[in-house]
């Protein structure tokens, strides 16, 4: 498989969405589908109406029939749900998921992929994080009954997913061994696969899987080298993502300092020899600061494959964002009045995150002070062990008090922000409490927001995931892209 020059980032919840994969798919280039909260993204589709039906047809695809309408009994709304209405939100993961919950899981990534990649022969990838690592498995495994292409995994070292394709391409029983706060040396606390008990004869009835290609995003060449060292199966290739891509980063190494606004700092311990890179022998793209045929260029001639892009693609026609938040952001951009901010509290995860600041969003303290604590969706949940050895569940951005009584910390709560429900209002399916309060986005931006303009044609005021791809790669690709 030869992937090409552009990588179009896995962002947020369905920010990534199948229609941008699809889009960049088809251009030519790597589309990429974001998994992360995707069971919470089916199931709001489904009782939003499904008024498409592309979430139904993809349904229809499905090998079995009984998993796929015991969801569409679950959450399907004909005609969608009042806006007063909470969205159903499937349980929230534990180290024993109920075998609902990995069938939704795998069958949303099912969803996501097969739509992604309906209709042509282009290659999609799937973005999945480390460091949520329960839905993982179900995840990897319903993209691949989709044919996934390429698995991308950041936000920690993913050593054990390579092993993990190779015995789902022939649907074996896997296992993920998991982060556990607190856990002793020898503890080994697993999440367990089997998918023949999830999905009773799908092996049989769909035969051997395509093993995608796999490749972690990282941060440094250390990194890259314990992966290739540890790591339980092949791996392909290499994303490079720098501190200035959008989302969760990566701490900067060393002491951390903070500049005047309260960023941490990175210097030069934080920049990756490429040299090194090289010596590896396998193919890498940068990411972070990638936005123009420069840079691209610039990419190649260190010796990259290409780039990884996600700011550009998050506010064109063609991203899963809010339609009213992607106008007024370009309006800011426009009005040259973009800023992001690099917070080391906001993520509950304790890695910095980049907020793109816009009013009416939880970038605003107001909008913060103004949310009651709740943790009702548990993607970035923590692990840790309790007192008698079994698994606890914890989130910093939780109700305060049942965070300290789990054994965090109160400092550790301060401004963190609920990721979860954020992001997936951002993507247009805020939760509804009870109160009537409703949860309101939060944006993620790389450092070059500002530069953003650059792709809007005149006289327009959004654009295109075409627009995107010509500009960058018009230099390389003319004769693709007439």
């Amino acid at each position: 498989m030869k992937l090409p020059k552009l990588i179009q980032g896995g962002m947020g919840v369905a920010i990534s969405d199948w229609r941008l994969a699809k889009a960049v798919s088809q251009l030519g280039q790597l589309g990429v589908v974001s998994g992360t909260g995707i069971s919470r993204v089916l199931a709001s589709r489904l009782m939003d109406g499904d008024l498409s039906g592309n979430v139904r047809r993809a349904l229809a695809n499905f090998s079995l029939p009984e998993p796929v309408q015991n969801i569409i009994n679950r959450y399907y709304a004909p005609g969608g749900k009042s806006a007063k209405t909470p969205y159903k939100t499937p349980a929230a993961y534990t180290i024993k998921p109920p075998k609902f919950l990995d069938q939704i899981t795998a069958i949303a990534n099912y969803v996501e992929v097969f739509l992604a990649k309906e209709g042509h022969s282009g290659l999609v990838g799937i973005n999945l994080l480390e460091k949520v690592q329960m839905p993982n498995l179900a995840s990897l495994y319903g993209a691949m009954l989709a044919g996934v292409d390429v698995v991308l995994m950041g936000a920690g070292i993913p050593t054990q997913i390579a092993g993990i394709l190779d015995k789902l391409s022939n649907h074996e029983p896997v296992s993920y061994r998991m982060d556990v706060h607190g856990a002793e040396k020898d503890d080994d606390h697993r999440i367990h696969f089997d998918p023949e008990n999830i999905f009773p004869g799908i092996a049989k009835l769909i035969g051997k899987l395509k093993r995608p290609k796999f490749l972690p995003i990282i941060s440094s060449v250390v990194l890259a080298q314990a992966l290739l060292k540890r790591s339980e199966g092949a791996v392909d290739g290499f994303v490079i993502e720098g501190p200035t891509a959008g989302g969760h980063n990566a701490p900067p190494r060393g002491t951390v300092t903070y500049n005047e606004k309260g960023e941490p700092i990175y210097g030069e311990k934080d920049a990756v020899d490429l040299e090194k890179m090289k010596q590896l022998g396998l193919p890498f793209w940068l990411a972070g600061g990638y936005g123009n045929p420069q840079q691209v260029q610039a990419a190649l001639e260190a010796g990259a494959a290409g780039v990884q892009v996600g700011t550009a693609f998050s506010l064109c026609d063609e991203s899963g964002m809010r339609d009213d938040l992607k106008k007024r952001m370009l309006r800011k951009v426009m009005d040259e009045e973009a800023e992001v901010f690099t917070s080391p509290l906001a993520s509950p995860t304790g890695f910095p995150f980049k907020v793109a600041k816009l009013e009416g969003t939880l970038s605003e303290p107001e909008a913060y002070s103004a949310r009651n604590r709740i943790c009702d969706l548990g993607f970035l949940r923590i692990l840790y062990k309790r007192e008698d050895g079994s698994v606890g569940y914890r989130c910093a951005s939780e109700p305060v008090d049942m965070f300290v009584k789990k054994g965090g910390v109160v400092e550790d709560t301060v401004n963190r922000s609920c990721l979860c429900n954020n992001l997936t209002a951002t993507a247009g399916f805020p939760q509804v409490r009870k109160d009537g309060y409703v949860e309101q986005p939060i944006i993620t931006s790389g450092d070059d927001l500002a530069a953003v303009g650059q792709y809007l044609k005149e006289g327009k005021t959004s654009y295109s995931a075409e627009d995107v791809i010509s500009y960058l790669l018009g230099p390389f690709l003319k004769p693709n892209l007439a």
